[in-house]
């Protein structure tokens, strides 16, 4: 999402880029590579495309330690059999999620209607024009490269069936019995299913904050696509009207959280009475700091916060809207 422009944006740099042959082969010889390059700022784009991506950056960071590596990969590579993280304490991680509030004025564009409708992949975002064969040219892509060859599912329909009505239900609570009759597929393969999508940062899931008490919901999960965009295109959205946008501004929220914490451990918070937030920020000692998405502060009811306040009354409250 954006990757590549932003390694070659970078001055005094050595780029690149693994889906070449050529650079793959010149990588087979690690340490003479890597001797070519001492004192140098080296990028190593789309390093997942590599045999061997962990021996490239370990032989680096413990034989050539003067230099300084940028490598980017696909959201697969940590999930993927072929890399194994041998560089803890060595490394620092940058998660690129789709665009955020900041993108937007950097592009001159802060129109949230647009940013919902086209999504926050940058080539998606910029175009002139935007067809709906070009998110289905994605998703092919996207089972191609990412989950035909890394996870190697071989029900092609029943997958993207299930992605499908995921990004449909997307921000719901998750059942998966529900999708398995849809999907024509048991109950497991759908948990599997889901943890691919959570594995290549494709779908986020939600699960419930609570201290196990028996008025909280502790069990059920939410799931969030990554991408307003696509859930439009799922939903067959070509213009939104006002009912959608705080749907659409919640996942806008949650992206802006990842960006900004580079986590996935946010939780949501519901009791059986039906009080619910939207995210809850959770770290161990500290008190939770809750957060409701409204697109509209007008919309802001303040029951659900005082019923959590209520059980939990060293948390810190927050409402995010756009319109202050």
């Amino acid at each position: 999402m954006g990757k590549t422009f932003l390694c070659r944006s970078l001055s005094d740099t050595v780029y690149f880029d693994c889906e070449l042959p050529r650079v793959r082969r010149m990588l087979e010889d690690i340490e003479s590579f890597w001797e070519e390059h001492r004192g140098q700022r080296v990028v190593l784009d789309e390093i997942h495309r590599l045999p061997n991506p962990s021996e490239v950056l370990k032989i680096a960071a413990d034989h050539f330690p003067e230099v300084k590596v940028l490598a980017t990969g696909s959201s697969t590579l940590g999930a993927s059999s072929k890399f194994k993280d041998t560089l803890t304490g060595r490394k620092a991680e940058v998660w690129l999620t789709p665009m955020i509030s900041d993108d937007l004025e950097a592009f001159g564009n802060t129109d949230l209607g647009y940013r919902f409708l086209r999504g926050g992949l940058p080539p998606f975002f910029l175009a002139e024009a935007l067809s709906e064969s070009d998110f289905q040219e994605w998703i092919e892509a996207f089972w191609a490269k990412d989950i035909l060859e890394l996870f190697r599912l071989e029900r092609r329909h029943s997958f993207l069936k299930f992605m499908e009505l995921l990004f449909i239900h997307s921000g719901g609570v998750f059942e998966a019995t529900q999708f398995a009759r849809r999907c024509e597929v048991s109950r497991t393969t759908i948990s599997n299913y889901l943890s691919v999508l959570q594995a290549t940062h494709i779908a986020h899931v939600l699960r419930p904050y609570s201290t196990y008490r028996p008025s909280e919901i502790v069990s059920a999960p939410k799931v969030y696509a990554f991408d307003t965009g696509f859930v439009c295109y799922f939903r067959g959205w070509s213009s939104l009207r006002p009912e959608d946008l705080g749907e659409l501004w919640e996942h806008f929220v949650l992206n802006e959280i990842h960006a900004k914490l580079q986590t996935r451990e946010v939780r949501y918070w519901r009791d059986k009475r039906g009080h619910e937030i939207d995210f809850v920020l959770a770290k161990p000692g500290l008190p939770p700091i809750v957060i409701e998405a409204k697109w509209s502060v007008d919309a802001f009811d303040p029951s659900n916060m005082k019923a959590l306040k209520r059980r939990y009354p060293e948390i810190s409250c927050y409402v995010v809207a756009s319109d202050v």
